[in-house]
């Protein structure tokens, strides 16, 4: 059982990093099964429909490791503002470590690439960034925010962490991030005071 569940998980996890290093479209089955080193049946046995069913999973995948990521950095921190400029400092020294060329959670390959190709897929990414808005907004709420203000300041937060995240593997510098960071710490502190 161990053995067949780990084929499974080894194939998304290589998956995503192509899909994330590579694009959905440039990544084959045939390449996941080679590099995940697992049978071409197990890819075929776990996902029927292919490469859509994969992506799709993927992205569930990537958005419960995001969410959790947010759950940990919102117990670490009281305000909303530090939680988040910690989890873009902490993302921004894993794309400086990984070279710029890592797998990044989610990011906008998902988004960007599929959403034009597959309604499943798009709505997944819909579902995604809807959910870490959401986790924002509520923190921000329960700091006292108004729940107008703490959904645009999440949908703010969440739109300028992924413009930082493309700008910085454009240039391989993790700055941008750096620099999103610190303002959207500073917004999130606004959005609290304002009533």
């Amino acid at each position: 059982m161990g053995e067949k569940s780990n084929s499974r998980d080894l194939i998304v996890e290589t998956a995503a990093r192509l899909f994330f290093s590579q694009g959905y479209h440039a990544t084959g089955l045939s390449q996941i099964i080679k590099e995940s080193d697992t049978p071409k049946g197990s890819l075929y046995h776990y996902f029927p429909n292919g490469k859509e069913e994969l992506a799709y999973v993927c992205i569930e995948k990537t958005n419960e490791h995001v969410l959790e990521k947010f759950k940990a950095v919102f117990e670490q921190h009281q305000t909303t503002g530090d939680a988040i400029q910690a989890f873009i400092r902490d993302m921004a020294d894993d794309t400086e470590k990984s070279g710029f060329t890592g797998f990044l959670p989610f990011s906008f390959w998902a988004a960007v690439e599929t959403s034009c190709i597959s309604n499943k897929l798009r709505s997944a990414c819909q579902d995604v960034f809807t959910d870490w808005q959401e986790v924002i907004a509520d923190r921000l709420q329960q700091e006292g925010a108004l729940e107008v203000r703490a959904k645009e300041a999440a949908l703010l937060m969440i739109s300028m962490m992924e413009g930082a995240l493309i700008i910085s593997l454009t240039n391989q510098s993790k700055q941008p991030m750096l620099t999103a960071a610190d303002y959207l710490s500073a917004m999130m502190k606004t959005a609290v005071l304002t009533k």
